[in-house]
């Protein structure tokens, strides 16, 4: 019988090689002092040392701790300071970018280099000489042929601590306790409902693995599919490339992949059989329903979506036949998911009102923000727990507003941006955007947007606005309109609106 295999960039190795490295990263792990519910840190692009590393601190019963490896070394650095981690595993490339300004935030940490592989030296424009490692830094294959592989007992399943967006102040690390035996068959349970995942499936996970979906996914396949297939970096073509040659039935996507594929030419669209798909999930940010209805009359109802948190998991599920009948909704509550909706003045709100989204996943056991008690104690209503969106529920289904720091208060009325830019992103020339509030002395607020415009658009400030004040109400339409060559982003392709706010606030002495 042939063995699962694990895909990155069209490059494969057998699961039992990568699990075989797992299980003796996990011994060199323990060897250095990593015990249950200490914590390991990996600064890495998608890539086979990711998966190895992650698995190897799940075999101890350590914490794995993803940065995110598009941080700055001031982010890179309060991340590492916050989880105190006694072994940081890093492409040799990433390390090299920042080792200069962490100084003292390496201190007493073991630091294990992956030498950063050509697919991705290509990719990121590596510079020649930054791919290997260098000074005392440990090779991370040559330290991996030191030990035998793992066999110690099981430990309590722990779940991946992984720090939120940081949409304001510093990231939170969101620590979760041990599972209980229970609790991890409900996880498992839930895992399957949500992202379909069963044996012999063959998974496409998009996006990094250092964000909450995409690392869960991993974690839940890693034992049972066929194929599990990686990509380094997101590219549209090359992905229904991918779907086609490797059958891909399940993948894990977000809602601007979407809009980039719908955006391919149809000749070209048309020239892959994408006929494989049988499960298709985004989360991570609302997707334009007209794009998810383009999407489905393309791929077929194989389109589902889930909502949630990094700190309360999945809770809510639309699969595409409900979608279909209930379009814009996040669907319903997932098997052990609790919601509640509360008013400004604390109390809960009617069916069909808006409030800010509090809920619960009983399978997942409860967590702290590292170091931040406080903070924990502020999101906690009931018994639920808020992620700071706002919504409505209306038939059972929740239905997303928006953010609530995301949310605009301009003279009194409440506007919410999400709504604006699932109008602009349909713009003709428009590759991506934002929509977000700035400092304005007579409305409080006032409405700003930052447009990505596709090559060689002549898109213009009057063109932008005429499209909306056609299709959402005039008092939505931003007030300032920027065009940037390129938008921060992730490899994901969301957007970092916290930098292109900043600015704007810097030196007002207020946020809102």
């Amino acid at each position: 019988m042939t063995s699962p295999l694990i895909f990155l960039d069209g490059t494969a190795r057998a699961r039992e090689e990568v699990l075989s490295n797992a299980a003796r990263a996990a011994s060199g792990l323990h060897a250095c002092g990593v015990s249950e519910g200490d914590t390991v840190a990996v600064l890495l692009r998608n890539d086979f040392a990711f998966v190895e590393a992650t698995h190897a601190a799940a075999l101890i019963g350590a914490y794995c701790v993803p940065i995110n490896w598009h941080g700055r070394a001031q982010e890179v650095g309060y991340i590492l300071g916050d989880a105190k981690p006694k072994v940081l595993v890093a492409h040799a490339d990433l390390l090299a970018a920042v080792r200069s300004e962490l100084g003292e935030a390496l201190r007493g940490i073991l630091v294990l280099s992956v030498p950063t592989p050509p697919e991705l030296v290509r990719q990121f424009g590596v510079q020649p000489g930054a791919e290997e490692p260098v000074g005392s830094d440990r090779c991370w294959p040559a330290w991996l042929a030191d030990f035998q592989p793992w066999s110690g007992a099981p430990p309590r399943s722990r779940a991946t601590l992984i720090y939120t967006s940081g949409t304001t102040g510093n990231p939170k690390g969101v620590k979760r306790e041990p599972a209980t035996v229970e609790q991890a068959k409900a996880y498992g349970e839930l895992m399957r409902a949500v992202y379909g995942i069963a044996p012999g499936v063959r998974v496409l996970i998009g996006g990094p693995l250092y964000h909450a979906s995409p690392n869960a996914c991993l974690r839940q396949a890693i034992a049972q599919a066929e194929i599990i297939a990686f990509q380094s970096k997101f590219e549209p073509e090359e992905t229904l490339a991918l779907i086609e040659r490797e059958r891909i039935t399940h993948a894990v996507m977000v809602p601007t992949m979407f809009v980039r594929l719908m955006r391919l030419p149809e000749q070209t669209r048309r020239r892959y059989d994408v006929s494989s798909l049988r499960w298709v999930i985004h989360t991570g940010a609302p997707c334009a329903p007209e794009i998810k209805q383009a999407l489905m009359d393309w791929w077929g109802p194989v389109i589902y979506e889930t909502y949630g948190g990094t700190e309360v998991g999945a809770v809510m599920l639309s699969t595409p036949d409900d979608w279909l009948a209930h379009p814009g909704s996040v669907g319903r509550l997932t098997p052990g998911a609790r919601i509640a909706l509360y008013g400004e003045n604390g109390k809960p709100v009617a069916p069909g009102e808006v409030g800010e989204i509090y809920v619960r996943q009983d399978s997942l056991a409860d967590f702290v923000y590292l170091n931040d008690e406080a903070k924990r104690k502020s999101v906690e209503r009931d018994g639920l727990i808020s992620v700071g969106d706002v919504g409505y529920l209306k038939n059972g289904r929740l239905y997303l507003c928006d953010r609530r720091s995301d949310m605009v208060i301009s003279a009194g009325v409440n506007i919410y941006p999400a709504e604006i830019e699932s109008a602009l992103i349909q713009c003709p020339g428009v590759r991506d955007c934002a929509v977000f509030g700035i400092p304005d002395d007579e409305f409080g607020e006032s409405l700003a947007a930052a447009i990505e415009p596709e090559p060689g658009s002549e898109l213009t400030t009057e063109q932008v606005r005429d499209y909306l004040s056609e299709r959402i109400a005039k008092y939505k339409v931003p007030r300032r309109i920027d065009f940037h060559g390129a938008l921060p982003r992730e490899e994901s392709g969301k957007i970092f609106k916290r930098r292109l706010k900043e600015p704007f606030w810097k030196d007002t002495g207020r946020r809102i």
